[in-house]
C-alpha cells in the first residue's frame, strides 16, 4: 500500500513540474520581441480623472459626423474606419499617453488595439464609450 502511494506522489510531483515548466513559457517572455504594452480599459470616472492631465490626447475614433454631433472636451477625431488611419494615428508619438473613445466600446477596442501593434504603449480604451460618458453626467461638447 505504502509503495502505490509512492508512484501517485511521484507521479504528480511530475505532472506539476511539467505543467509549471509550461506556465513559465506561457508568459510571453520568449516571444519573439513582441511588446509588452497592452490596452487599459477604464471606466468613465477614471477616463476622467486621466483626462484632466493636460499631457495626454483624447482621441475619438467614430466618424466625424459623430465627432460633430458631440465629443468629449479637448478631443480630436482621427476616424478609426477611414483608409488612412494607421498613418494618421501612426503619426502622433508613441510615447504618449491616449485616451480613446468611440461610440460604445466596439470600434475603440479594435483602434487601440491597432495603436499597440503601432508601437504605442501608454493607450486607455474608455468602456462604454461616449454613451457611458455622458450617462454617467460627464460633459459633452460640439464646438
Amino acid at each position: 500500500m505504502p509503495r502505490r502511494h509512492l508512484h501517485l506522489h511521484l507521479a504528480l510531483a511530475a505532472l506539476l513540474t511539467v505543467g509549471g515548466l509550461s506556465a513559465c513559457g506561457a508568459d510571453g517572455a520568449d516571444d519573439g520581441g513582441s511588446s509588452a504594452a497592452s490596452v487599459t480599459d477604464v471606466d468613465p470616472a477614471a477616463f476622467a480623472a486621466l483626462a484632466d492631465d493636460p499631457g495626454v490626447t483624447v482621441l475619438d475614433v467614430r466618424t466625424p459626423e459623430e465627432f460633430a454631433a458631440g465629443h468629449l472636451p479637448g478631443a480630436v477625431n482621427i476616424d478609426s474606419s477611414a483608409p488612412d488611419f494607421a498613418d494618421a494615428v501612426g503619426a502622433l508619438p508613441k510615447d504618449g499617453t491616449y485616451l480613446v473613445y468611440c461610440q460604445t466600446s466596439n470600434r475603440s477596442g479594435v483602434a487601440t488595439d491597432r495603436m499597440v501593434d503601432l508601437g504605442f504603449t501608454d493607450v486607455y480604451d474608455l468602456q462604454g464609450g461616449i454613451v457611458a460618458w455622458s450617462d454617467a453626467g460627464n460633459e459633452v461638447v460640439t464646438d
